[in-house]
């Protein structure tokens, strides 16, 4: 039997853990001496940089949202329920996911250093889970891997969590019971931690992105689990391009971008066109001002958390992708034959006979494939983009948009960017090229 099909045909033990607890219903729905906090907006439209009396900007999770909470004897208490989800990863692309409140991936998680927490966790999956709050630091029996730091969740009840918040930084949440299953199925959220007393300028825009890869075969809709290497579907928050939101800014904003990556295999290089950034948290922990590495590009390896920022200074709508090429295509980009440079000979014509409006595709490269709109199996995608501006843009994937502008009034998407007169590229003369290159 091989290591895929073990785990195919095999399942999880849980052992006798420790410390998390069964809640009970007089807990979960106690309403007394509470004040709810409404949820607050998660999408790229919010523009008040931040909100009274806080003194943090809230993070930005586009495609997603933040986690509600309620204040209950200074305790803040959240409530995250497994399930499963049908998640649209882009439009014509939707799959029978597990994640929490509805969501692929889960709502942020979002408090203040030095909060004390009580995090319900209600299991409506057909197996057993537990959740790990991925580099916060927690008592032992607050962990959350099943079988070691507690007993497993299982169908049908309510377990809770109580711990105080140590640190601040950007964080991860996820299951880890069944991991594998579990994780591949999209239980995760990112988990944000202000610090109480900040130092430094504090970022106007401060944008959350978890990383993620799936394989999804064509014309199905559940994602293989199973999955060690061949991954066709590659998204930021659960999203894949061209579903992915922008990331809007004002021109003189301070920028901050969280990244994490629980990816099941892979590591993602973050690369964004048009700016230098620093480096300036590393697995939640600050980097010195000193030791900020600058540049364009982070690497954000399997189980990493790492967060940059920039003075958004250069408007334009700018692309921010993994520079891993194949991870900016879309699934039916996946397991192509390879007929670059292949010479067909009138072999559409040939076929056609048989095969009426047959056309051999990609043997003068991939460009333009998007474009064709030519018909596709029921539930999945073309391996490339969606229109922009200028014309298609042939990337798909882990790929978004920074869209900076001067004088907004309203984080709403602005729409394209007008070049000024003499800074876009465009098809050169004869005369200019008879002027500058000679002959």
């Amino acid at each position: 039997m091989t290591r895929r099909n073990f785990f195919a045909k095999t399942g999880v033990t849980g052992l006798a853990g420790f410390l998390a607890q069964s809640a009970t219903a007089e807990e979960l729905n106690s309403q007394q001496n509470s004040k709810t906090n409404p949820e607050p907006t998660n999408s790229s439209q919010q523009f008040s940089p931040g909100e009274p009396g806080r003194d943090y900007t809230p993070v930005i999770t586009p495609n997603g949202t933040a986690l509600p909470y309620k204040v209950i004897d200074g305790v803040k208490i959240f409530h995250l329920i497994a399930e499963e989800v049908n998640h649209e990863f882009a439009p014509g692309l939707r799959a029978q996911c597990w994640g929490f409140n509805g969501r692929v991936h889960g709502p942020t998680i979002e408090a203040v250093e030095g909060d004390e927490l009580r995090i319900y966790v209600t299991n409506k999956l057909p197996e057993s889970t537990s959740i790990h709050w991925h580099g916060v630091l927690v008592p032992n029996g607050m962990d959350g891997v099943g079988g070691l730091n507690q007993k497993p969740i299982e169908p049908g009840e309510t377990y809770k969590y109580e711990f105080p918040l140590r640190q601040h930084g950007t964080y991860m949440y996820h299951s880890h019971t069944d991991d594998m299953t579990q994780i591949a199925l999209g239980m995760m959220g990112m988990f944000i931690i202000h610090p109480r007393h900040p130092s430094g300028p504090r970022p106007d825009r401060d944008f959350v992105l978890m990383s993620s890869e799936w394989r999804i075969d064509v014309g199905t809709s559940r994602p293989v689990p199973t999955e060690m290497t061949d991954f066709n579907v590659l998204t930021f928050n659960g999203r894949a391009f061209p579903g992915t939101a922008a990331l809007v800014a004002k021109s003189g904003d301070r920028v901050k971008i969280r990244f994490g990556n629980l990816s099941p295999m892979e590591h993602h290089p973050i690369h964004l066109h048009g700016y230098y950034w620093k480096v300036v948290e590393m697995d939640g922990l600050s980097v010195p001002e000193t030791a900020q590495q600058p540049g364009s590009t982070v690497l954000v390896a399997v189980g990493q958390t790492r967060a940059v920022e920039f003075i958004a200074d250069n408007p334009g709508d700018w692309a921010m992708h993994c520079h891993m090429t194949h991870h900016t295509m879309n699934q039916m980009g996946h397991n192509a034959a390879n007929l670059i440079g292949v010479r067909t000979n009138g072999l559409d014509k040939k076929v056609g006979k048989f095969l009426q409006g047959y056309m051999t595709m990609g043997e003068s490269g991939m460009a333009g494939m998007g474009e064709m709109v030519m018909p596709a199996p029921p539930n999945s995608i073309p391996m490339l983009g969606a229109p922009g501006k200028h014309g298609y843009i042939d990337m798909g994937g882990m790929f978004t948009i920074l869209k900076v502008r001067d004088n907004l009034t309203t984080y709403d998407n602005p729409g394209w960017y007008e070049n000024p007169p003499g800074t876009l590229a465009s098809l050169a003369s004869q005369d200019e090229m008879q002027r500058d290159l000679g002959g």
